[in-house]
């Protein structure tokens, strides 16, 4: 491990002192103490020898029945490496589909380098699945073997392990677009709740079901329907309803208020309570009478080895540059900063802003990376950038994905003068004309898209996600 990711570790909860805040929040006290945490393809066949002529005709014909026959046989022992090697052709099936989806889009524009660079692509992800499946390939089996390697991708698809590829743009609807539709429809019904009741304070506590558990819920409830079974790869207005029905039998909101009389000349607190109470998935296998084969499905879709492909799912985003941001942006609309507060291992709401960001950074794997910290405070945040070279100021151009740190002008509020110390954190969204677009979390308690001009003066810094 690099010397500079040796001291990164994670704050326990009672030494964090510093909690970022925003203009207008509840103050708890801004007590700031440093925390030191770190086109055409020839498949060639050997033959040795041969020579096809019309005597030899029949031997041949025998040949490759007894050859068939042979392969069948390898086939059948080979069924059980057909099951383990399942699991692994899932990644490689992936990009089968996107070069063979980039083929197509790439053919209608009859443009031929783009055509052959698709082509190309594609032999790679087959030549990958080909290799997965060299146990089969042994003798005159490589022709079945590919034969079976395409049986495969096609019952992938039509199974609960098709959801691993709807991340994709299908022409229509997206997976991501529907996950923060719905997300957005969960929040305005708590700000309902909100609106519609006459209280002191808030109190909101539980959280949703994670997202991976209810889209593996819906691609088994879909996929093993017996009289309307469908596919879970491409989107439209059904199967979003289908989705929606699963993430509401998942997640439930409810309210009351409590009214605490005051004392002497203090006037009654009244308090909303709102609680989200969640099921897990293998509570939903109940509910929904899953068998021993659907349940062994459910599973196998929130495994760890699959932990790494639900990021495109949920966000459309697979590697490279712009990751946090699309995970940000799906957030959009967050009312309360939960499940974020929550995942971080606090017990009630606090001061989130730097948890939002340490939480999409760890959608994205990137805590496990050591390319951002898991921080509740921003100064504690901002020093982890500094003492890596990572840092630049409120002068430079920030990039998408960079995170911004604020240190506000607000004498009369809670965060007080600018004194040099960052009260608040976001996600760089992007820079366009001038201005820095940001995704923030905790932004007036919601999670919010804002904008201010390059090198405001009340920005503090930037921490880079790369030097």
């Amino acid at each position: 491990m690099p010397a500079w990711q040796q001291d990164q570790v994670d704050i326990p909860l009672q030494q964090i002192a510093t909690q970022s805040a925003q203009p207008g929040d509840k103050p708890a006290k801004k007590a700031i103490q440093e925390i030191a945490s770190g086109g055409n393809h020839q498949i060639k066949v050997a033959r040795s020898g041969v020579k096809a002529t019309g005597q030899t005709s029949r031997q041949v014909v025998k040949t490759a029945e007894h050859t068939a026959q042979a392969t069948i046989k390898t086939a059948e022992r080979g069924g059980k490496t057909v099951q383990k090697t399942a699991r692994s052709t899932v990644k490689a099936t992936r990009q089968a589909v996107q070069a063979a989806g980039t083929a197509k889009r790439a053919a209608a524009t009859v443009d031929r380098p783009m055509v052959k660079a698709a082509v190309s692509a594609l032999r790679g992800a087959v030549s990958a699945i080909r290799a997965m499946m060299a146990p089969l390939a042994t003798g005159g089996g490589a022709v079945i073997a590919v034969v079976l390697v395409l049986c495969l991708v096609g019952a992938l698809l039509m199974s609960p392990l098709g959801i691993f590829f709807s991340g994709e743009d299908n022409g229509g609807q997206t997976m991501s677009s529907v996950v923060r539709e719905i997300n957005q429809e969960c929040d305005a019904r708590v700000e309902t709740l909100k609106t519609g009741t006459a209280y002191d304070e808030l109190n909101l506590s539980g959280s949703r079901a994670p997202w991976p558990e209810v889209l593996a819920v819906y691609a088994v409830k879909t996929t093993s329907d017996p009289t309307d079974g469908k596919e879970v790869v491409t989107m439209d207005n059904a199967k979003k309803e289908l989705l929606r029905q699963v993430f509401w039998d998942m997640n439930e909101l409810s309210s009351f208020t409590s009214t605490v009389p005051g004392e002497d000349d203090e006037e009654d607190t009244t308090t909303l309570h709102i609680t989200v109470t969640a099921k897990t998935a293998s509570e939903m296998a109940d509910v929904y009478g899953f068998n021993t084969e659907e349940r062994q499905q459910l599973a196998e879709l929130l495994s760890d080895e699959y932990r790494e492909l639900w990021s495109t799912v949920l966000y459309g985003i697979g590697t490279g540059d712009g990751e946090i941001v699309a995970v940000a942006l799906s957030q959009v609309g967050n009312v309360g900063g939960q499940p974020y507060w929550s995942w971080y291992g606090f017990d009630s709401r606090v001061n989130w802003c730097a948890i939002f960001v340490s939480w999409c950074a760890n959608e994205c794997g990137y805590i496990d990376a050591g390319v951002v910290p898991k921080f509740a405070g921003c100064v504690q945040g901002s020093r982890w950038f500094k003492e890596r070279g990572l840092w630049q100021d409120r002068s430079c151009t920030p990039n998408p994905g960079d995170i911004v740190f604020f240190d506000w002008n607000d004498p009369g509020g809670f965060s007080g003068p600018q004194d040099g110390l960052p009260d608040h954190v976001g996600i760089v969204e992007r820079v366009e004309n001038g201005r820095v677009y940001t995704v923030e979390g905790n932004s007036g308690d919601k999670c919010c898209q804002r904008s201010y001009p390059v090198g405001y003066y009340e920005i503090y810094g930037y921490g880079q996600l790369c030097p």
